[in-house]
């Protein structure tokens, strides 16, 4: 498994578990509030907390990985356009010679640009591949955590609604 993928599938999991312990949670008597182990709650959340902060670290990684690839690249583009002028420079001796040299050095010239673009192309590809997936890992995370939040807050509207309601009804019964 990729290592992203499973710290996905870790903080999933604690979201479950979070879930789980909200949807169990005691019911108080006569409204629509729940009561909820105060310690597990907190403890989730700091596991929570601490998960995310590793995907930021990875998209990091991914974006160093690429900025090194880059500068392999064309350190090694460069490497082969010198080493082509040199050989080239060395094999200077008549007009004829001097052409030919000057056709192969462009020849490599070109040649080392191109496999420099490919290479680059290719660490693009990669960085981008890997922030697509992260940025999807990242979309399903908060959906959950809004999930998690709207349920909650529904909770705690539908008991102040219920509070009012009970409030109403014990003045008009007074009356």
């Amino acid at each position: 498994m990729i290592p992203e993928q499973d710290g996905l599938a870790r903080l999933n999991e604690v979201l479950e578990r979070l879930e789980t312990l909200v949807n169990g949670a005691s019911r108080v008597p006569f409204t629509t509030r729940f009561m909820v182990d105060e310690q597990e709650f907190v403890g989730l959340m700091d596991q929570i907390r601490g998960m995310i902060p590793e995907d930021y670290r990875t998209a990091r990684r991914v974006a160093a990985e690429r900025d090194k690839i880059l500068s392999q690249a064309r350190a090694e583009a460069e490497k082969m356009i010198a080493d082509a002028e040199e050989r080239a420079a060395e094999r200077l001796s008549t007009d004829a010679l001097v052409q030919q040299a000057r056709a192969r050095a462009d020849d490599h010239v070109q040649e080392a640009l191109a496999r420099a673009e490919e290479v680059c192309r290719g660490a693009d590809h990669y960085a981008l591949e890997t922030l697509e997936t992260l940025e999807g890992q990242l979309m399903r995370l908060l959906t959950t955590i809004r999930r998690g939040k709207d349920t909650l807050r529904d909770a705690l509207f539908e008991g102040s609604d219920a509070e009012v309601r009970q409030t109403d009804s014990e003045i008009s019964f007074r009356s």
